[in-house]
């Protein structure tokens, strides 16, 4: 019938928004880390040194060049796992490792970023053996 509300839909009951919630707005927004936040390039030498020893202290270097790619590679993403589980949130984490054979002849690296001296950071370890030297740096970059 015409006049029949089979059709129409019931008005929905809008008591619950006329209730009044308490509701306290916390900016979340935060440009800088809090120093709980903050990387900590002790902990992250500490770490690097670790991992280096762990993995190093019973090896020779490799003669095949492949099996040392291989080995920094690891070693890489080793270092960069453990420091993911240190959780410094919104950090962007570089690693760089860079080893060589161990002869007596010296070796000098240096490094050079464009970064908010507030905020990033850097931690390095090195690992020395009779035939391996081992140089790895962990690079902090806040990511804003």
């Amino acid at each position: 019938m015409i006049g029949d509300d089979e059709g129409i839909p019931e008005e929905p009951d809008v008591s619950i928004l006329e209730q009044k919630q308490d509701l306290t707005l916390v900016s979340t927004f935060q440009v800088k880390p809090t120093l709980e936040d903050k990387f900590k390039p002790q902990a992250a030498r500490e770490l690097i040194y670790s991992v280096l020893q762990e993995t190093l202290s019973d090896k020779t270097y490799p003669a095949e060049p492949s099996e040392v790619k291989e080995l920094v590679k690891s070693l890489a993403i080793k270092i960069k796992q453990r420091c993911r589980e240190m959780d410094f949130a919104k950090y962007k984490i570089v690693v760089n490792v860079v080893m060589g054979e161990q002869r007596g002849a010296g070796v000098c690296s240096a490094s050079r970023c464009f970064w908010d001296a507030e905020t990033d950071t850097c931690a390095s370890n090195t690992f020395l053996n009779d035939t391996i030297f081992c140089m790895a740096a962990i690079f902090a970059v806040y990511f804003y």
